[in-house]
């Protein structure tokens, strides 16, 4: 077995390689891996993570390969081992949003090294999109502006994640909002006036936003969030329940929630403009944010094998999968 650590030094707020790479030796030691099975790199370069874990896993051995960094190193990874059955990824939560884990359990938890080692795998389900595939959550709208604008809010001094998200956040909120939207849903057309919407595949996205508390990466299913375009009262009203999770219960939207955000179990979906205006769309695929007319997105069963943590694993309550 083969275990190859993949760190990016820029995500988060500072580079973490200097304490994190004696924690990576120290863990394996204890875990008696050999030095020679054991390879860590940094990534240089936007696409490199996929470069690195394509590489390691063409090498036909088991692989297990962990990302240290944000969702969207992660996401690297898993994407550049698409296909191959010896190889799976991991995280270890160093990023920004770090909104992956939410499925699963802590930050603590997936920060112990040496439980990452002593873990087991886990097949999932990915969306795929026209921008590439998504572990978690696709989205399109509001909350994809927001993720877009926070950039920009960054380069403020001392406006750190939370921070430039609340700030952008605010910004769009007391903007122009909304879009007409058209929609194909396992079939069913129909049209909308939306402020966004959430293709989901995990829970959470947006820095800790539970849009799908009772999603599961596993059950070929994914829960799309429609949100209309809701008077501004609405909006203060709504956004704290689905930051937490609780406007979505049993299998539904809430009573109170229900005329504000249309829930679909779906297969694939397809949304494009149904009106063009002089503001595009922004479309969100896990994090990576950009305009586009359309988000076409559907699920692919068991398409990816996750690592995860000793005490995460064992509360999946499933049958260990042969590494």
């Amino acid at each position: 077995m083969e275990y190859v650590f993949i760190i990016n030094p820029v995500a988060g707020k500072c580079d973490r390689s200097e304490e994190l790479i004696p924690q990576i030796q120290a863990a394996a030691k204890a875990a008696e891996i050999p030095a020679e099975n054991l390879h860590i790199h940094k990534t240089e370069y936007k696409g490199h993570a996929a470069e690195l874990a394509r590489q390691a896993a063409e090498k036909g051995g088991p692989v297990q390969i962990y990302t240290a960094g944000g969702d969207g190193t992660f996401n690297e990874a898993l994407c550049g081992v698409l296909g191959c059955k010896n190889a799976a990824v991991g995280l270890l939560p160093y990023g920004s949003g770090n909104d992956f884990l939410r499925s699963f359990g802590t930050r603590e938890e997936f920060l112990d090294v040496e439980g990452q080692l002593r873990g087991g795998v886990m097949p999932i389900d990915l969306i795929k999109t026209q921008r590439g595939y998504a572990a978690a959550i696709c989205s399109a709208g509001l909350d994809a502006q927001v993720a877009y604008g926070i950039p920009a809010f960054r380069r403020i001094p001392l406006c750190g994640g939370e921070m430039a998200y609340k700030l952008s956040l605010l910004k769009q909120l007391t903007g122009k909002r909304g879009h007409r939207l058209a929609f194909t849903i396992d079939g069913k057309h129909f049209e909308e006036d939306c402020l966004m919407v959430a293709v989901c595949n995990g829970h959470a996205y947006g820095g800790g936003f539970i849009a799908a508390p009772e999603a599961k990466l596993d059950d070929g299913i994914l829960d799309v969030l429609v949100v209309r375009d809701i008077p501004f009262r609405t909006i203060l009203k709504a956004v704290p329940k689905y930051q937490k999770g609780e406007h979505f219960r049993n299998g539904a939207i809430i009573p109170e929630l229900s005329e504000a955000i249309l829930y679909y179990p779906a297969h694939e979906v397809e949304i494009h403009l149904a009106q063009r205006t002089k503001r595009p769309l922004i479309v969100n695929v896990d994090g990576e944010c950009g305009p586009d007319d359309t988000l076409y997105a559907h699920v692919e069963p068991l398409a990816a094998r996750i690592l995860l943590p000793e005490a995460v694993f064992a509360r999946q309550k499933k049958p260990a999968v042969s590494q």
